[in-house]
């Protein structure tokens, strides 16, 4: 891989030019606010955020709005509480609410600023604004940046699971600033790199030995290698979103680690664990079980458990959590079909498949 950050662009299951969007990718792209401003036109705006990240980035996003010949803007900004415990109908209603005292028309362009809980609940208020307003993803954490925000999964949290309520409803443009993750906190970078090795497990191999050989230059933050990473991640997931926009298919092995994710989540508290470490524990056993039916090699199990250590990050499961709760929380699940747990396991190194065929035993003992 070179350092040079190739254009991504999402292009979905037509060729018609309302269903593709562009992702841009570079360093100071917020306080230049040209792309912002290309993708709002003369549109008025929701600006939606969270108290971590308004005081860091929203006098970008106000400067490039108001530094046009559009006179009069109308933008409403809504600033939410951070934390995943704050992804609820309760949130999504602020939104709404704030941009319908403020009598804003269909014409309206959301815009998410923050990590993935902003993006997805934006995103959601999006779509059931007035039947669906567009919206523009501007994500500050490498998870959202590499994952959440693109594709237009949107949707809140339940107490009964994880994005249980929500939409697919897709953004009009992704703005990713590297800028944004020198603020970021090493628990949530590291979280964010869960994400970042899960491609190369489940789609391409040479990418996985790729971030393995590169370990010690991300977990420096190497502007350019971050921004490479980012882009390749990025054009895997616009083109498995592209094949199957709706999860119909081939897109359900971007769970890979997700159903014991989230029931770790679930199980933890929503945001006792950050939604990246839930992840590196459920790749983990799900690469365990994988390894246990002879699909990859023991050394790649051990290759991803100390790539993983090195940031940090779990790869096994919460301690005092066995089969009885991993087994009611993902029966819960959303990916449950005909009342069959899906699982992603992995037919080889970057390859993976969904699978219903796990026994308890086969999931009990490689926790």
């Amino acid at each position: 891989m070179s350092h040079t950050t190739p254009e991504v662009t999402v292009r979905l299951a037509t060729e018609s030019p309302d269903r593709s969007y562009p992702i841009h990718i570079g360093r100071g792209l917020l306080s230049q606010g040209n792309v912002l401003r290309s993708l709002v036109g003369n549109r008025s705006v929701c600006l939606v955020t969270n108290v971590t990240v308004a005081p860091l980035f929203q006098s970008s996003i106000l400067d490039a709005l108001h530094d046009t010949g559009t006179t009069g803007r109308k933008v409403t900004v809504v600033e939410l509480p951070d934390g995943e415990e704050h992804k609820t109908l309760a949130s999504y209603e602020r939104i709404l609410t704030a941009a319908l005292e403020d009598q804003h028309e269909r014409s309206a362009v959301f815009i998410a600023l923050g990590g993935g809980v902003i993006g997805d609940m934006t995103g959601f208020a999006a779509a059931s604004f007035l039947r669906g307003a567009d919206f523009i993803q501007v994500p500050t954490t490498l998870l959202s940046q590499v994952d959440s925000s693109v594709g237009g999964k949107t949707g809140v949290n339940h107490p009964m699971g994880k994005n249980l309520i929500g939409a697919f409803h897709q953004p009009i443009g992704v703005i990713i600033d590297t800028v944004t993750l020198e603020t970021l906190p090493d628990r949530e970078y590291a979280a964010g790199m869960a994400e970042v090795i899960k491609y190369g497990l489940i789609a391409d191999a040479n990418f996985f030995d790729y971030l393995i050989q590169h370990t010690e230059a991300l977990l420096g933050r190497d502007e350019a290698l971050v921004a490479e990473v980012i882009a390749r991640c990025c054009a895997i997931k616009a083109d498995v979103v592209k094949r199957d926009e709706r999860e119909g298919g081939v897109r359900a092995i971007l769970n890979f680690g997700h159903t014991f994710g989230h029931a770790i989540e679930k199980e933890q508290g929503f945001g006792v664990w950050l939604h990246g470490e839930a992840v590196a524990a459920g790749m983990s056993i799900a690469a365990r079980i994988s390894a246990g039916r002879g699909a990859i090699s023991d050394d790649t199990v051990m290759t991803l458990t100390n790539f993983l250590h090195a940031f940090s990050l779990p790869t096994k499961a919460p301690d005092g959590m066995g089969m009885e709760a991993f087994m009611s929380a993902m029966q819960g699940d959303k990916k449950v079909q005909a009342g069959q747990i899906r699982y992603v396991l992995l037919e080889s190194l970057g390859q993976a498949f969904v699978s219903s065929g796990l026994n308890e035993s086969e999931i009990a003992r490689n926790l």
